[in-house]
């Protein structure tokens, strides 16, 4: 993110507009919309805004531009097709700490004006940082389409009963979980239809039936997917908005972190092999302690919490502290990043079975069940196996599996940082050191790997 996207209250405060033409007259009708006290300042004015001058709804200075008219403003917008003009706008604003925009000039602008979506008092600004402008009217547009009217009305009515439910509800957690079950309750259809009445009759309903309290707490099981956001569910982002903290570990990329609702508490627990900033144990005895200080706990899982996600030991703690759970399946790391590498986990002419592995038990040890690793027509996948891939290597070798059998570990998959690296058994050591990859890794073995090279579809990066 490149600029700070806020909104400024510009009711009854000067703004200037330096520009005659059709640009500077959307430019001043946008500044109207928010109530502002907008001066004109151009040597030609068209119709447009002369009509606006003379119903007085705008001052008007028919003059060439000069510093001194932009003392006093509290915002600036350049909108002339003279670029000396423009950049002189530009550079007088910033040293008189103005903020300043230029009309299809994002490096001379301060601040830039998003494509807006009008729901007043609920207001969406899109922006693409001056980069795609066409870009950001397009998605206003497929918004557009989503949201209805009546959700500025719908704000409107909360904004009504702001007072009583502060009133009502003595801590914000309390209050943002009464509005969640509200906005998620028969309210919204009853203002979209047009009972607006019959809303507000419903609202303080739920307000008398409330004895101010925090419902009990309860934890969001949820799994994290890969790492590509994209790939999460509808429930889970959902949830990943309602929760009053967060406890997730390493394996939970960025991007998904950044859906994660903005004000929620974040604990770090770690989880990579042999660091843990938190014990499993205590893990599941912090989200019980959590849950009962009545709060709604995100339990945040890279890839789906019950495969090597020790999902099951968390709700067995659970259970014995009585705490409701919810439980939200994730796409698990082989499903999605075999996809995004290009490398099918089964095929009818190579592979009729796929075997889950984790790389290191719960003692840290590699004593795996390598005879049934070794069967042939079957894929496969290793989490967690990086540390321990030489020896896992040599004992399937030693176990009856040919060295130029096909193997790819792929890091970070499904991100925008996925690297793949594809070997043989015999040389796969080598050529992931040579490439660096660092955990999070997925080694995948097989046939099927011989496929990458024809289906590999995702270019990270491109």
């Amino acid at each position: 993110m490149q600029a700070l996207p806020i909104f400024i209250n510009i009711t009854n405060r000067s703004c200037v507009v330096i520009g005659g033409g059709d640009v500077a007259t959307r430019k001043v009708g946008m500044l109207l919309k928010a109530n502002a006290a907008v001066t004109l300042i151009s040597p030609e004015i068209c119709h447009e805004l002369q009509a606006l001058a003379e119903a007085k709804k705008i001052q008007c200075v028919q003059a060439t531009y000069s510093k001194p008219q932009l003392e006093g403003a509290c915002l600036v917008i350049a909108a002339t097709d003279d670029e000396v003009v423009n950049k002189a706008v530009s550079m007088d604003a910033k040293a008189l700490g103005i903020p300043v925009n230029v009309v299809d000039a994002p490096d001379l602008c301060t601040f830039t004006m998003g494509s807006i979506i009008e729901r007043s008092p609920v207001v969406i600004a899109i922006s693409s940082e001056g980069n795609a402008p066409v870009l950001a009217r397009y998605i206003r547009t497929k918004i557009e389409t989503m949201l209805p009217a009546g959700y500025g009305r719908i704000a409107g009515i909360a904004g009504e009963f702001r007072d009583k439910v502060k009133a009502k509800f003595t801590t914000t957690q309390a209050r943002r979980r009464f509005w969640e079950d509200v906005l998620q309750g028969p309210l919204v259809e009853r203002v979209l239809s047009g009972q607006e009445q019959s809303a507000r009759a419903l609202l303080q309903d739920l307000i008398d039936q409330q004895n101010g309290t925090a419902n009990k707490g309860e934890v969001f099981l949820v799994g994290g997917g890969p790492g590509d956001p994209d790939l999460l569910t509808f429930r889970a982002l959902r949830l990943m908005q309602q929760c009053d903290v967060c406890v997730y570990d390493k394996l939970v990329s960025p991007e998904v972190m950044e859906l994660v609702r903005r004000d929620a508490e974040l604990i770090y627990v770690g989880k990579s092999r042999d660091q843990h900033t938190l014990p499993q144990e205590e893990i599941n005895v912090l989200l019980a302690k959590l849950a009962l200080q009545g709060k709604r706990v995100l339990r945040l899982k890279g890839g789906d919490p019950f495969i090597f996600g020790r999902g099951g030991e968390e709700i067995e703690t659970l259970m014995e502290y009585g705490i409701p759970f919810q439980v939200v399946p994730g796409i698990t790391a082989a499903n999605g990043v075999s996809s995004y590498a290009g490398i099918p986990l089964t095929h009818r002419d190579y592979s009729q079975a796929c075997l889950f592995i984790t790389g290191h038990l719960k003692d840290g040890s590699l004593d795996l069940d390598w005879e049934a690793m070794a069967r042939p027509r079957q894929t496969v996948v290793i989490y967690m196996g990086l540390v321990g891939l030489a020896q896992i290597c040599e004992q399937l070798i030693k176990h009856g599996v040919s060295p130029d059998m096909p193997v790819a570990v792929v890091q970070q998959g499904t991100t925008q940082r996925q690297k793949v690296v594809t070997a043989t058994l015999a040389d796969l050591s080598e050529k992931v050191i040579e490439a660096g990859l660092k955990a999070p890794c997925l080694t995948i073995i097989g046939e099927v790997v011989h496929l990458r090279e024809k289906l590999a579809w995702f270019e990270p990066g491109a």
